[in-house]
């Protein structure tokens, strides 16, 4: 059945209203809201600015979420874009110029920006400066704009693609973790009672174990639970509701999807357990190697199913006995 615009927009606006606004509704990441909320006290106290901020992680972990408190925190607006976004210096030059005294840029995937586009970024995060080239060849010149006073924020799954001169620029750069149980079963507590539905603690447990440790994941699966609890006509989500949901989705009680298996399977039939690079196991499960690395393999590592050596991906002993595999032996002297 094809979704109706109507449907996808009150998809998105539950996606809006999931989002906690301030760091007492954020859940998790103690540590590096410790932080911001010194760097934040600071600034208010010296009634500037905040500093350029820099959040990486895996997806999924709230690095979106947290610029939006930030800007809540701050009292501050906040303007959203993304680095693939930006395609011209005149892209960039728009946005700064529309900006206010105290705003926050918001640049997710800060990693893929032009590089043109990031040589104009320096002197803006550094001196509040924008320089525009007019004109080409002899007749070319240079003016200089002066910039309200802003704070970036970049947000990035991958801080090893960020280069050396603007990484350097930011004032703090944070991590973000993947969640812990309780912190996922608190979130996932406070989106059913934001949703509207009821679910009881093995259930809510349930979810949270398949959740992969993170709230994007958790807060997807919640709904679709919920809309099997919705058409079986049942008051509570129970343990049986979020198998029968998982089952549909072909996701197992450790949050393992079809491709994940896939590659784990790959590895054992085809490899010998490895070691392989990702570039020959990419194209063995027909996956981008990019999409591996980001999506799939942070988690598989997390559980100790996947080991990233000098030579390449291994499959573990505990993911061949998880998916009832023959471990295919251990090099280990």
């Amino acid at each position: 059945m094809i979704t109706s615009n109507k449907q996808e927009e009150q998809e998105d606006g539950f996606e809006q209203t999931l989002r906690p606004k301030t760091f007492q509704e954020y859940i998790g990441q103690e540590k590096a809201k410790a932080n911001l909320g010194i760097v934040i006290e600071a600034a208010q106290k010296r009634k500037e600015s905040i500093e350029h901020l820099l959040l990486f992680g895996p997806p999924g972990l709230g690095k979106t979420t947290l610029a939006h408190v930030i800007a809540n925190e701050m009292g501050s607006g906040i303007k959203v874009t993304s680095g693939p976004a930006i395609e011209r210096v005149g892209d960039l030059g728009s946005i700064l110029t529309n900006l206010n005294d105290g705003d926050i840029l918001f640049i997710d995937e800060i990693h893929r920006l032009n590089k043109l586009v990031e040589e104009i970024l320096y002197p803006a995060m550094e001196d509040g400066k924008l320089d525009i080239i007019l004109g080409k060849g002899p007749s070319a010149r240079t003016i200089q704009l002066d910039l309200p006073k802003f704070t970036l924020i970049g947000a990035t799954t991958r801080l090893g693609m960020i280069s050396s001169p603007l990484r350097n620029r930011f004032g703090a750069i944070f991590r973000l973790n993947f969640y812990e149980e309780d912190e996922t079963i608190k979130i996932i507590r406070r989106s059913a009672g934001i949703l509207g539905v009821s679910i009881d603690d093995e259930g809510c447990r349930s979810v949270a174990l398949c959740s992969r440790k993170t709230p994007r994941i958790a807060n997807r699966l919640l709904k679709r639970v919920r809309d099997v609890a919705q058409i079986d006509e049942e008051r509570v989500i129970t343990k049986l509701t979020v198998e029968k949901a998982l089952g549909m989705l072909e996701v197992d009680e450790i949050g393992l999807e079809p491709v994940d298996r896939e590659i784990l399977k790959t590895l054992v039939a085809k490899f010998g357990g490895g070691p392989v690079g990702v570039q020959t196991m990419a194209a063995a499960v027909s996956e981008e190697p990019q999409t591996i690395e980001d999506v799939y393999e942070p988690y598989l590592l997390q559980i100790g199913f996947l080991e990233r050596t000098s030579r390449g991906r291994k499959v573990t002993k505990i993911a061949c006995e998880h998916l009832d595999l023959e471990y295919p032996g251990d090099d280990e002297k």
